[in-house]
């Protein structure tokens, strides 16, 4: 596919409150940003963001005020392209009285699928998500986990080409999160593209090729997961064994900003660095005073940080 899998321009969302004095309500400014076929891509945002609005728009569920949007190829909302979306959304309601299979035999023919095509499918989608020994198992007995992987294996039965899936790990324990990352990537592997939208940060850390964080319907930051949490100006540890005064010798001059050893006679020191020719300047002057070298560790932010800080600075601007 030569298109972006999701390309928005300009995106706006105005929602009026009220019946007399009817305030405006901006859930989304201007908003810009492509995704790439066959990657992974993360919305994060605090309540009120605009990331439900945004989803909502690319499924023609709600129409934009201003700008433009695309699915596939296709203007959002369009029959076309919808139909090749795969959808898991936020706190889905599965009806009680269905099974897993009849669960996935009423979703497969919302989506185009002959009862044939679904039962020769269902077997190994449900033992792909998890839950091959519970296709026959009422979904009054599923647990909130098992309800999220159930809700998976409904957007992958019509082998779609862009999944959105909102907060697709909410209830699921750590071994089927790990499950799930495990699927995400394999649907990558076959040139999916992945659209996440979860207020779990660690969850979008691990899978995400590219974020984009969103703070009352603004864009604030978007790219790499590895670009936007690497430090500025990054530090780096050294783990090594020898005596501190020895170390302090050999990295004199160097900006030093801590010490820690133990009883092992191991010495961790984190240095300010400022390219790679000064963290070779540094291994160089330990390896000539014959201090054993264990590790070397770059610090860098997490996706958490970053995102705090970012919701924090908006904050900041806004208030007076």
């Amino acid at each position: 596919m030569d298109c972006a899998a999701i390309e928005v321009e300009a995106l706006q969302k105005t929602y009026r409150d009220g019946w007399f004095n009817r305030r405006q309500v901006k859930a989304l400014r201007e908003v810009s940003f492509a995704v790439e076929p066959g990657s992974i891509f993360g919305l994060l945002g605090p309540n009120g963001a605009g990331k439900t609005t945004f989803v909502k728009i690319l499924l023609g569920l709600v129409h934009k005020t201003g700008g433009k949007a695309s699915l596939l190829g296709r203007p959002a909302g369009e029959r076309l392209g919808r139909g090749r979306v795969g959808y898991l959304p936020e706190d889905h309601r599965i009806p009680r009285h269905l099974t897993g299979n009849s669960a996935l035999s009423y979703y497969g023919g919302l989506s185009g699928l002959t009862p044939r095509e679904v039962r020769h499918r269902r077997p190994a989608l449900l033992e792909r998500v998890g839950l091959g020994k519970w296709g026959k198992m009422s979904v009054k007995k599923y647990s909130k986990g098992m309800l999220q992987r159930l809700g998976l294996a409904q957007a992958l039965l019509h082998d779609p080409q862009l999944y959105i899936l909102d907060e697709p790990t909410d209830g699921v324990d750590p071994i089927g999160r790990s499950e799930m990352r495990t699927i995400l990537q394999e649907l990558k592997a076959e040139g999916k593209t992945i659209f996440i939208n979860s207020h779990l940060l660690q969850e979008v850390e691990l899978v995400c090729d590219r974020v984009a964080i969103l703070v009352e319907g603004r864009l604030r930051r978007i790219g790499l997961v590895k670009e936007i949490t690497d430090l500025q100006e990054p530090d780096v540890e050294f783990t090594v064994v020898g005596s501190e005064p020895l170390v302090r010798e050999s990295l004199a001059g160097v900006d030093v900003i801590a010490w820690d050893g133990d009883a092992d006679g191991r010495v961790r020191v984190a240095v300010k660095t400022p390219d790679q020719p000064m963290v070779n300047q540094c291994i160089d002057r330990l390896r000539s005073h014959s201090i054993d070298i264990v590790a070397v560790t770059r610090s860098r932010n997490s996706l958490e940080d970053v995102f705090l800080d970012t919701v924090k600075n908006d904050q900041d601007a806004i208030d007076p």
